[in-house]
């Protein structure tokens, strides 16, 4: 049961516009059904009517705007954060890069080293006796 706890939460800003709009819907049919059961004449019940659905559409498009506004607001949050850990991946993408590119580089000093090393004392080991077959 505590797994089922908290796990619609995780959508942030859908779960506080769906229960804003339960409460709205809530709320006019509430009004709607007081409406329809108390002692009044047509005219002023028509009138009481179009009063409330008046007042339901004003509070659904002034909850529509601050959804709209806080959805807005979450967007940039996001785009920035994202932003800001796109730009983190390419500085480290670019330090593994130079690391990599510098280790590669010590292989080939390493390698030229190597090889001169070798060269040199192949030649050292071959001029003596070639210094030695001249004179024989």
């Amino acid at each position: 049961m505590s797994e089922n706890y908290g796990h619609g939460r995780g959508r942030g800003g859908d779960d506080v516009g769906a229960r804003l709009t339960y409460f709205a819907i809530g709320a006019t049919v509430g009004a709607l059904v007081a409406l329809l059961f108390a002692p009044k004449s047509g005219r002023e019940l028509r009138q009481d009517v179009a009063d409330a659905t008046r007042k339901g559409v004003d509070r659904a498009r002034e909850t529509g705007s601050q959804l709209s506004a806080r959805a807005g607001e979450y967007y940039e949050t996001a785009s920035a954060r994202a932003g800001e850990l796109a730009q983190t991946a390419r500085d480290a993408v670019s330090r593994r890069g130079e690391q990599f590119g510098s280790a590669i580089e010590a292989g080939r000093q390493a390698y030229r080293d190597e090889k001169r090393r070798t060269e040199s004392s192949a030649l050292t080991e071959n001029e003596p006796r070639a210094l030695e077959g001249g004179n024989g």
